[in-house]
């Protein structure tokens, strides 16, 4: 049996990967999504709230370089000095985006119980939290 590390890191590329493909036909990445869930759930959030939110999921260039895209394709806005927040089209078409999104998460559940998938986070939660704790990281809330 492969490491869960072998397993994690194959899982998130393949995830990244198939949602970079299903993704594009809209103009956007899995990371892109993830900055519009944020600015979904924390009307205008600002830049701060954005990479508190995601820097589990990337690097502060990746995350900026979302931001950017984002905004020079109308799916946000900058209503004021460093706040973010969707455009009216950004809202809608992150609706008609979202039953794609819906159905990747589907297929990728094929065959996986939902007490197991919750069981398969709360060891990952542990995992994370007992390492942070020894080496005095301690955040856990980003695992």
């Amino acid at each position: 049996m492969k490491p869960i590390g072998y397993w994690l890191n194959r899982t998130d590329q393949a995830l990244t990967r198939a949602m970079n493909g299903m993704l594009a036909e809209f103009g956007l990445t899995r990371i892109a999504w993830q900055v519009l869930n944020v600015l979904r759930d924390t009307p205008e959030a600002t830049a701060s709230d954005v990479r508190s939110a995601l820097a589990a999921n990337a690097d502060v260039r990746t995350l900026t370089a979302a931001v950017d895209a984002l905004l020079a394709d109308g799916w946000a806005t900058r209503p004021a000095p460093d706040r973010l927040a969707l455009t009216p089209s950004g809202r809608q078409r992150l609706a008609g985006v979202a039953a794609r999104v819906d159905a990747f998460r589907a297929l990728s559940m094929t065959g996986i119980p939902a007490d197991e998938y919750r069981t398969a986070v709360r060891v990952l939660e542990r995992m994370t939290h007992n390492v942070e704790s020894a080496t005095g990281r301690g955040d856990c809330s980003r695992a």
